[in-house]
């Protein structure tokens, strides 16, 4: 008789903080956010889906976001994170599957209420969950 095997529950966190800049659009969680400056960074500067993929490979013990995808590597400069976070989940189900998300979003402005259904949607559509998981 085989032994079923408890399943074994991970979390993790993840967090991110960029300068905003007049130049750059403003992405959050792969979705534009209509506002007169955007985050800065090597690649996107979506600090929401860096979070997320922090949280992702802190919870699954394969480093962090810098580690696999350095600031140093032109490779990675103007990525869309939202690739970034396609290459960490294929690497992440090969042993674990993502159940829920919960994210926060610290800024005083612009108002997000108006983009939190479609940030909500973009998430569970490039991780593949239910968007009441998110």
């Amino acid at each position: 008789m085989i032994e079923e095997q408890e399943a074994e529950y991970r979390i993790g966190i993840g967090t991110d903080i960029h300068a905003l800049a007049e130049d750059r659009k403003l992405m959050l969680c792969a979705v534009y956010v209509p506002y007169p400056a955007g985050l800065v960074g090597h690649s996107d500067g979506d600090v929401a889906l860096h979070a997320l993929i922090d949280a992702l490979l802190g919870a699954s013990g394969m480093g962090d976001i810098g580690t696999l995808f350095p600031d140093t590597d032109e490779k990675w400069r103007n990525a869309d994170s939202k690739e970034l976070l396609f290459t960490v989940k294929e690497l992440i189900e090969k042993k674990w599957e993502v159940v829920n998300i919960d994210l926060i979003i610290h800024a005083e402005e612009p108002r997000l209420e108006p983009v939190k259904g479609q940030m909500k949607r973009a998430i569970a559509g490039l991780l593949g969950i239910d968007f009441n998981a998110v």
